[in-house]
């Protein structure tokens, strides 16, 4: 069996009698460390020994939530101490780069990330507005490498948000241009080219889109435009790549927001007859069933054609463009293709009364 195309071991590791031993005296040494640290804490001697103990263990695991939590304590002392400012910068700096080198080799440890944005606020608090427009500057540059090095990381996808985030409210109130909403939604547009397959750069631009209209102030006729080139940009990535479910996934979301019962903030296109709702709904299935025919064995063809004809269903005035037939066709395909997703299959069939 594979995870991410790497092959697990068929069997288990037999290790050397020295191996073991050097393995048991690791073991006890990382656990005097631990009650070293945790003795120290509990005596309240936040000192910068301590946290020089606390980079080691956070060295060895930085999955141990408790010791970061220890960090922020002996952090949170030094940093109200009296001492000056370059003293404090030092300081959250410090805990800057040690983050970074974590992450690098542990790039999806929640607990690292939290630590970082911690230290952000912190830095805004101890060192002013200026100081922290700059830190949170770095931090996008930051996401830019990890998202280089991988694209899919949702944990840099989230935490690129909330940078995001504060980097608007941190802009000067002069500045009125102060949304980073259309550069964002460049960079998704950047993703998506260089990896179809970025559930995060999907979802990102999906939260993006009623935003940027918003802040475009589109009219309709502006509105149906850029609906049209997020439905043609996304046609041409199922052509590419059928197989893959990002893709599928986003073509979910844009007609989930043609559908009557979408809340008003969502929707791309806010008037919409029925009569319209269909003609979208048409060409969409028309399109998915050209791919259908040289991809019989696409399940998520079968799928999306089930979902159109839901939402086609909901707007229909009884014109008969899908049909009973057709869709127990399709559902039949998914139990042959999906058989262990059998049970959702039936709930399906239950839904659409077939």
């Amino acid at each position: 069996m594979a995870s991410h195309g790497i092959a697990r071991a068929s069997g288990p590791i037999v290790r050397s009698e020295e191996a073991q031993q050097k393995e048991l005296q690791q073991i006890a040494t990382y656990k005097d460390l631990v009650d070293l640290v945790n003795a120290r804490i509990a005596e309240k001697q936040y000192t910068v020994e301590l946290l020089g103990l606390v980079t080691k263990l956070l060295n060895e695991n930085p999955e141990y939530y408790t010791i970061w939590n220890h960090r922020r304590r002996v952090l949170s002392a030094l940093l109200s101490a009296e001492s000056p400012e370059q003293s404090q910068n030092d300081l959250i700096q410090g805990d800057l780069q040690l983050t970074f080198a974590l992450l690098r080799k542990f790039p999806k440890c929640y607990w690292i990330w939290n630590h970082r944005d911690w230290l952000l606020q912190k830095g805004e608090s101890f060192l002013g507005e200026d100081a922290a427009r700059k830190l949170w500057s770095g931090e996008l540059q930051l996401i830019n490498k990890m998202l280089h090095a991988d694209s899919r990381n949702f944990h840099a996808w989230g935490y690129r948000r909330f940078v995001v985030s504060q980097l608007e409210r941190l802009v000067a109130p002069e500045n009125i241009s102060c949304s980073l909403t259309e550069s964002e939604f460049e960079y998704t547009t950047k993703m998506i080219k260089t990896n179809l397959s970025n559930f995060s750069a999907w979802h990102n631009r999906s939260q993006l889109i009623p935003r940027i209209l918003n802040e475009r102030q589109a009219d309709t006729t502006t509105r149906r435009a850029f609906l049209d080139s997020e439905l043609s940009l996304i046609c041409e990535a199922i052509n590419t790549d059928p197989f893959d479910q990002s893709i599928w996934f986003y073509h979910q979301y844009l007609l989930s927001t043609l559908s009557p019962s979408c809340p008003p903030q969502h929707l791309i296109v806010q008037t919409l007859t029925n009569g319209e709702r269909q003609s979208y709904y048409e060409h969409e299935m028309e399109y998915i069933k050209d791919i259908l025919e040289d991809e019989t064995d696409c399940k998520w063809i079968y799928e999306a054609l089930l979902g159109l004809a839901a939402a086609y269903l909901e707007v229909d005035a009884g014109t008969g463009a899908v049909t009973t037939k057709d869709m127990r066709a399709w559902l039949g395909e998914l139990n042959r293709l999906d058989p262990l997703r059998r049970g959702r299959w039936r709930d399906l069939e239950r839904t659409l009364k077939l």
